[in-house]
């Protein structure tokens, strides 16, 4: 019986670290441009921020290259911090919600290094075929600076 409960604990550490990896990755790609790579991450999900949706790579890739505004060395100049994630999973273990919080950072000439914007994602997983994907991600801003040279033209618009 202690195996078992160990190994369950085991595999559950380790299905944490994976979903964790997934979220860092998110923020790495977007601070370096890489807005297919987040769209691959993505393509399983619904993607939604403020009041517009996106659902599947295509529209995931378009909503990042229109609503990110990218800058003469191919980036957005952000540094997106994601901290404080709880992350839970389901009895069965092949899907998880996770909350936690998000911090963006932005600098350019003329635009000293500051916080732009905080809030939250509210993101779900499933695990398919032994691996981690996303199937929600709900950005969720809550405190805003000034994202003049962040924010580029909303998904539909």
């Amino acid at each position: 019986m202690i195996n078992s409960v160990d190994s369950e604990n085991e595999q559950r550490y380790i299905d944490e670290l994976k979903i964790q990896r997934l979220l860092t990755s998110y923020a790495h790609n977007l601070d370096d441009g890489k807005f297919a790579e987040n769209a691959e991450l993505l393509k399983y999900a619904e993607f939604i921020v403020l009041s517009d949706t996106a659902q599947g790579s295509e529209e995931v890739e378009q909503f990042l290259s229109r609503g990110v505004q990218r800058h003469k060395d191919g980036t957005p100049r952000t540094w997106h911090s994601v901290s404080n994630p709880l992350i839970n999973f389901s009895s069965s273990g092949d899907s998880a919600t996770c909350v936690s919080y998000f911090t963006v950072h932005q600098e350019l000439e003329g635009f000293p290094l500051q916080p732009i914007c905080a809030g939250r994602y509210y993101d779900r997983f499933e695990k398919h075929e032994g691996q981690w994907r996303f199937t929600s991600r709900n950005v969720v801003p809550r405190l805003m600076g000034d994202v003049q040279f962040h924010i580029g033209t909303p998904f539909g618009g």
